[in-house]
């Protein structure tokens, strides 16, 4: 059998670091020696090409622009290859990989992010296993020689995720990722153990790019005394287009009329409001209780089990590709790829 092709694009973060012996600070080694640090490469049954951004960043500073450029680059040579490794500083990972789930729709091959806690080049580093096993998947083929997996995932010390559905929980621990609300793809040990009934599949027949992301977009937390005369100026539809609210428990807010009168003219003006949870996991469940009543009358949209990653990005990629506020709020209440649970 042929050895499948993957590109694996270094983007910054963790696990591109090595250690300068001389002074100590940590820096991006060049990727193309990447079978120095890592050995074992060699003996993955699958043909790699390396490439990197022109220079490559801390994923603090990710952005809809960098998101554009790696779905274009894969999007250019998608034919060329079976699958797609992105290496990512693990802070805002699951924020781009919710952006790609969206601008890159039909998929019929994986896109599998990963990183590491410590440098490639430490003698403790996550980076190899996470980054091995990254590539096997990528490269695992089906009984008809298809790629396995198609869809953006993350995988993260022994876990495959859906990459919309994933959030980051600790800054120092190995298992730094979870998703809460929906079950891993795979989960390796001695084998790589697959749920395959999981998986998600596009109904498009052809792949689609979209990158247009208008960054208009802001994220409010909910907190007992929030004011929100304190954030009056946040509800300025010329300057935000859309709103994410993190509120408690099940879709909760404080019964507070000047708030409910900001949400009202904001949303009368043409502005969209998405009502998430500050929870780990669960869902809103908007008209539960009392006090998330008033936020169906108000318009506000029910983000359900959606992650606040996810909630962000999808915000961003509708309206940058709708013509309509009501094309807006139709499509954000729909499943597009796999980041809402349907029932």
């Amino acid at each position: 059998m042929r050895k499948p092709k993957i590109l694996l694009i270094y983007t910054g973060g963790t696990i591109g670091m090595i250690e300068d012996p001389k002074t100590g600070v940590l820096k991006a080694f060049d990727f193309q020696h990447l079978n120095d640090q890592i050995p074992e490469l060699g003996r993955i049954a699958a043909e790699l090409t390396a490439v990197s951004l022109d220079e490559p960043i801390d994923s603090s500073d990710m952005n809809p622009l960098i998101w554009a450029r790696i779905a274009k680059q894969i999007f250019n040579c998608y034919t060329n290859f079976d699958g797609f490794v992105i290496l990512h500083g693990s802070d805002t990972m699951a924020y781009s990989a919710s952006a790609l789930s969206f601008m890159i729709q039909g998929l019929q091959k994986p896109i599998i992010f990963t990183g590491s806690q410590l440098p490639i080049g430490t003698i403790r580093t996550d980076g190899k296993e996470n980054l091995i096993t990254a590539i096997e998947i990528a490269a695992t083929l089906d009984k008809n020689g298809l790629p396995l997996i198609s869809e953006v995932a993350i995988y993260f010390e022994y876990t495959l995720f859906r990459g919309n559905r994933t959030t980051k929980i600790s800054a120092h621990n190995f298992d730094a990722f979870a998703s809460p609300n929906f079950q891993p793809l795979a989960k390796a040990g001695v084998t790589i153990q697959y749920n395959t009934s999981n998986f998600f599949q596009s109904s498009f027949s052809d792949l689609h790019l979209s990158t247009k992301m208008d960054d208009r977009v802001a994220l409010l937390k909910i907190f007992p005394g929030f004011s929100p005369l304190v954030y009056e100026s946040l509800f300025d539809v010329k300057k935000v287009k859309g709103i994410v609210l993190e509120t408690f428990g099940a879709g909760n807010g404080p019964r507070n009329s000047d708030f409910f009168d900001v949400l009202e003219k904001y949303i009368a003006e043409g502005g969209v409001v998405v009502n998430v949870t500050q929870c780990f996991s669960g869902a809103v469940d908007q008209g539960k209780y009392a006090n998330s009543t008033i936020f169906n009358k108000l318009g506000v949209l029910s983000g359900k089990d959606i992650t606040t990653e996810a909630a962000i990005t999808k915000l961003m990629y509708l309206l940058g590709n709708s013509n309509s506020v009501s094309g807006v709020k139709e499509d954000f209440t729909r499943c597009l790829v796999g980041e809402l649970s349907t029932i």
